[in-house]
């Protein structure tokens, strides 16, 4: 069985953010605790496992993600990685049709130059108290927080890009408190500073609890992102800069209910799994 590795959200191999693609054979999906050992094996943030569907389904193939010790709801890069792998593997091209569990069909649309758009769900957040312990596992205060509605991730918004780049949060404190206050994730954000830069507005993903300390470039994190920054600076279209280590740009387009979000890819493995598929697929997924 093929199994890929594509950096997400960038132009460049070792950046954006990385993640495994598993294509599977038509059938049932394996077993979950199968998938979930192939994720901790390849230790990115996830690990996107995609199964053909027949065509009279409602989309063409079914995918979920892992990271490396639990199952995601919603995964932007390890989508973006699949799309892009089945176009330069498999020669599909416009549109293809993916099914989630969670959040139904998800869309990716590739154009000719390559760059792959993403037809999410928008994610509302509302002004929520700063909890108890934030401003020790962060090291700075926000000016306001926010929680998101669904994906329960915690928004930090710090006063400018300089606060967002030089956070050094303490890891364990932030499992400690996403944990308690049972939250996916902190997402700390600012605007771009100054004018001229190629972004609007800048964040930082950390997911300790989930088996992801920093989350490179975080795709979901921008269903959230998106829509409260175009609010804010008035404008459907911005551009996102996720400030880790590699960086990377995610292109954002607020269509009422819906965000697209638009990046490129790059392979930089492509491999044979050779653990054999455990299962038969019943009950999987329960």
């Amino acid at each position: 069985m093929r199994i890929h590795i594509v950096d997400a959200f960038t132009d460049r191999p070792f950046a954006g953010n990385p993640a495994a693609v598993c294509l599977l054979p038509a059938g049932a999906w394996p077993d979950d605790a199968w998938m979930l050992r192939v994720a901790a094996e390849m230790r990115h943030s996830e690990t996107a496992f995609a199964l053909p569907l027949p065509a009279s389904a409602e989309a063409d193939w079914a995918i979920r993600w892992f990271t490396p010790v639990v199952e995601a709801a919603l995964c932007g890069h390890g989508t973006l990685a699949t799309a892009h792998v089945l176009r330069t593997e498999h020669q599909l091209t416009g549109t293809v049709r993916f099914l989630s569990r969670f959040h139904g069909v998800l869309t990716t649309t590739a154009d000719a130059a390559g760059a792959i758009s993403l037809d999410f769900p928008a994610t509302a957040a509302a002004t929520a108290p700063a909890p108890e312990g934030l401003l020790a596992a962060l090291g700075a205060e926000p000016v306001r927080t926010l929680r998101s509605e669904g994906l329960n991730d915690l928004l930090a918004v710090l006063p400018d890009e300089a606060a967002v780049r030089d956070l050094a949060p303490d890891m364990a404190a932030v499992a400690a408190l996403t944990e308690r206050e049972g939250l996916r994730s902190l997402i700390v954000t600012a605007p771009a500073t100054g004018p001229g830069p190629e972004y609007d507005f800048v964040s930082r993903f950390f997911a300790p609890a989930r088996g992801i300390p920093e989350d490179p470039v975080t795709g979901s994190a921008h269903t959230v992102l998106a829509p409260y920054w175009s609010a804010r600076l008035g404008r459907a279209e911005l551009t996102g800069l996720q400030a880790s280590a590699r960086t990377g740009l995610i292109r954002t387009a607020v269509r009422g209910d819906r965000v697209h979000l638009t990046g490129r890819a790059v392979t930089v493995l492509d491999g044979t799994l050779r653990i054999p598929v455990a299962g038969d697929g019943s009950g999987a997924g329960s």
